[in-house]
């Protein structure tokens, strides 16, 4: 009675060591594959990028038929000219191609955009991707510039903020932190040049200085100021949207957990904290990156930062419709641009979301 069933095992365990399943489970196994995640992703990236095209679109039409409804646009390029010169008036007409229908021009002139070609300009007969390529990167500069400082001081300040919650230096700090987001931007720009360039100090030019053609960086004191407006106009609601992400992670049960192994505080508030409180972060971020975009208008405009703020402004002034589209389509592309990439980093740094589209 006892040989029978060591019998039975012996036989059930060479069974399962010469089937097919065994030999799979063996050295020779193979993996499963990862076409399926790798399809999901791109199924995801592919229709984020078809939500993004069609943003894009839809604000090209509101952008064009926006500006087409503001009334003639040759009345008010020429002024008084408009009656005493047909000829100018037949020229204009003709390159805004104001005797087709709206439609028509419409899509005229959206297919010269997804070409590259952006028109001339109608006061200066100049074109646009000339006239204002050195504006955009200039902008583009200074909005870099004003990020890569923004972004480690908001997440330094909301992490100083976070692990003295409660105590009067958390209070300090968002006192002054909420004092600065209710103050609009201009506010602080002229703030900055009475105590940097006028009234207290005089360290400072309280206009940006770029002669000869130079590009403004050439004169990098004449930069700070421009620089500093934005950091201060955007770096606190940053602070504090990852100040609250912080604090609701500090009181979760894994951070609780790892401070009863004796892990010291810096390490659990940068390691564990911030390493899950940075998903609402980077989309806030992004928010006001693409904030940037559109709100350097005014604080160029403030320093005479040679930017698109001032073309933008002076394109509107002149009733120059095709360097108002192409800003406001530049402006427009670097939003939908930046949270796409917002989303795709937040993804990334989100093990369960990543787990959710592989799946």
């Amino acid at each position: 009675m006892t040989d029978k069933p060591t019998e039975t095992m012996t036989d059930s365990v060479d069974t399962t060591a010469s089937s097919p399943a065994g030999a799979t489970a063996s050295g020779g196994a193979k993996r499963p594959s990862r076409r399926p995640g790798v399809l999901n992703w791109a199924v995801w990236l592919g229709r984020r990028l078809l939500l993004a095209l069609l943003t894009l679109w839809l604000c090209s039409l509101v952008v064009y038929l926006a500006t087409a409804a503001l009334g003639d646009p040759v009345r008010a390029i020429l002024g008084r000219d408009y009656e005493t010169s047909p000829e100018r008036v037949a020229m204009i007409r003709e390159q805004l191609r104001l005797d087709e229908p709206v439609l028509m021009r419409y899509f005229g002139w959206l297919g010269d955009l997804l070409t590259g070609n952006l028109g001339s300009s109608v006061v200066n007969q100049t074109p646009v991707g000339e006239l204002i390529g050195s504006r955009v990167l200039n902008s583009a500069v200074l909005v870099l510039i004003a990020a890569a400082i923004m972004i480690p001081l908001a997440i330094v300040i909301a992490m100083i903020s976070a692990n003295y919650r409660g105590r009067r230096a958390d209070g300090v700090i968002q006192v002054i932190l909420l004092t600065l987001a209710g103050l609009p931007e201009f506010v602080v720009g002229i703030l900055l040049v009475a105590v940097f360039s006028t009234t207290v100090l005089h360290v400072l030019p309280a206009v940006t200085i770029a002669g000869g053609g130079a590009p403004p960086w050439a004169n990098p004191a004449s930069m700070i100021l421009p620089v500093l407006t934005l950091v201060i106009a955007v770096s606190p609601y940053v602070s504090r949207i990852v100040r609250a992400s912080l604090l609701e992670v500090l009181d979760s049960d894994y951070v609780e957990l790892a401070r009863l192994k004796g892990v010291p505080e810096a390490i659990v508030m940068r390691r564990h904290a911030l390493r899950n409180a940075i998903v609402p972060g980077i989309q806030v971020i992004a928010l006001q990156f693409a904030w940037l975009a559109g709100g350097i208008v005014i604080v160029e405009y403030l320093f005479a930062y040679p930017g698109i703020g001032a073309s933008l402004v002076d394109a509107v002034r002149n009733s120059d419709f095709p360097v108002v589209q192409a800003l406001a389509m530049i402006i427009a592309g670097v939003y939908v641009g930046v949270n796409l990439i917002a989303d795709i980093l937040s993804i990334l740094v989100n093990p369960r979301a990543r787990t959710a589209i592989s799946s």
